[in-house]
């Protein structure tokens, strides 16, 4: 029986069909009135058309005909089966249903794009896995269904990508969320989630997202970004470098700050790369990002609320349970609230060596914002009291930026000296100098030192850490 034949047969059986499919509407009725079934246990992305003319690109009608027939036998006949194993099917089930229909899909090129998006809603997420495969995407936003733009070189284009509707948008979501036990609804149309590879996907549905369901993803590279690769991005020097990495080995506590979108994971990550491997690392983040590679690593990850509002595990109840868990070093993901307080208590408590990252515009700022985040805990403490903790606690700020032309750079390491007064006293190390922009837009400049040395480089020599005191002084071209 040919393929057209047993979908013919499917439908005429079912006890609902109000019209039978005769060879004259050939798989127009199959289309109106083909009950969409869901596969029990073959996750497949049904992107079933609606005729929608978009700005970039006009699909024809026998193109979606063919595609959405696929998908129907797919689903049909051989949702039980293997999904590798009908990829590699795709070209007989294409052919057949084309030649059986007399579709006028004859061109190669017209093939091999259906069999592509066919395989990606199979295998991957739909219009948008091309973008996540390219390695030199780094972020991929969708607006809605006809809008996505993706980010190269620290700059925004717009794609010529689609998707077929709002239902398509969120069947690509529901696949990202459901393998992590999450779930995005009406009644929960936040979401915060991962891939596979580590990458940060962030989504908001209607009625809170006006345009349609609007998912970030910020991609991660398969290879963790190394030291090196920093230096050759122009992200720091290699006197900062060499410093950063110092400060690490003698356990100094380090807060990353940063904007929205400005590497601070990243350069967090980079960070975590210099731990010991003989310590046990205790990681805390919202959705696990972090890429170590030490053989110790315990990765703890918050948990959302359940549909009736309960059992919701935030980083602070998490902060809180690690300090049981023996940790040598604490990586916290993001500070943004309560979790401040426990985190600075950790490091004023023999918990040395911890890392962790914050939003603010300036090291300075992040210090206002720790005092803030703090009283967000609930405690009624004194603001002296706070900045006493503060300044107690963390040794190094390093403030990195987004710059205007999309390069990101740490544009400040700064030490934190302790308190004198009620005021905390901050140090630059090393600091980046702009000296203007080229005709690109580019902008120019270095990453310097101060010419200061840290109040805390004989502790480093103590522990047998040595730097060269040239590192401190800025090179003379």
């Amino acid at each position: 029986m040919s393929l057209l034949e047993k979908l013919q047969s499917k439908s005429e059986t079912k006890t609902n069909a109000t019209e039978p499919i005769n060879e004259d509407s050939k798989v127009k009725t199959n289309i109106e009135q083909g009950h969409q079934e869901q596969p029990s246990d073959l996750n497949v992305i049904d992107p079933s058309p609606k005729p929608k003319q978009t700005k970039k690109t006009a699909v024809s009608q026998e193109y979606r005909e063919v595609k959405s027939l696929v998908f129907k036998y797919i689903i049909r006949e051989r949702k039980d089966e293997d999904v590798n194993e009908i990829v590699s099917d795709l070209d007989t089930i294409i052919s057949e249903i084309i030649n059986e229909n007399d579709y006028k899909l004859r061109r190669a090129a017209d093939r091999n794009n259906l069999k592509e998006e066919i395989e990606n809603d199979l295998t991957g997420y739909g219009p948008i896995t091309p973008l996540l495969n390219d390695e030199s995407v780094t972020e991929v936003m969708v607006n809605g269904p006809n809008q996505v733009y993706a980010e190269r070189s620290g700059r925004l284009e717009l794609t010529d990508i689609t998707f077929r509707d709002n239902d398509h948008v969120s069947a690509v979501l529901e696949k990202i969320v459901a393998p992590l036990g999450r779930r995005i609804d009406e009644s929960s149309p936040m979401v915060d989630a991962r891939l596979k590879d580590g990458s940060r996907v962030n989504a908001i549905i209607p009625p809170l997202a006006l345009g349609g369901p609007t998912i970030t993803i910020r991609k991660f590279s398969k290879d963790p970004f190394t030291i090196h690769d920093l230096i050759r991005f122009g992200t720091l020097s290699q006197e900062m470098a060499e410093f950063v990495q110092a400060c690490v080995a003698s356990k100094l506590n380090i807060f990353v700050s940063g904007g929205t979108g400005s590497g601070k994971t990243t350069t967090l990550n980079v960070l975590s790369s210099f731990i010991s491997n003989t310590d046990r690392i205790v990681t805390i983040e919202d959705a696990a990002e972090l890429q170590l590679g030490q053989d110790h690593v315990v990765s703890l990850e918050t948990r959302p609320p359940n549909i009736e509002g309960k059992g919701a595990i935030s980083i602070r109840d998490l902060v809180r349970n690690s300090l049981r868990m023996r940790p040598d070093r604490i990586v916290i993901g993001e500070v943004r609230s309560g979790e401040a307080l426990d985190m600075l208590q950790a490091m004023n408590t023999g918990h040395d060596g911890s890392l962790a990252t914050g939003h603010s515009n300036s090291p300075r700022d992040m210090v206002s914002r720790l005092e803030t985040m703090v009283l967000m805990a609930g405690m009624d403490l004194p603001i002296k009291a706070i900045r006493e903790q503060i300044a107690g606690a963390l040794d190094v700020i390093i403030q990195q930026s987004r710059l205007k032309d999309g390069t990101r750079r740490i544009t400040n390491i700064t030490e934190v000296q302790g308190l004198e007064g009620d005021i905390i006293v901050l140090q630059d190390i090393f600091t980046f100098r702009q000296f203007g922009v080229d005709d690109d837009g580019k902008i120019l400049g270095k990453l310097v030192p101060t010419g200061i040395r840290p109040k805390f480089y004989e502790q480093m020599e103590y522990q047998g850490i040595t730097l060269p005191p040239s590192i401190f002084s800025e090179k003379m071209e």
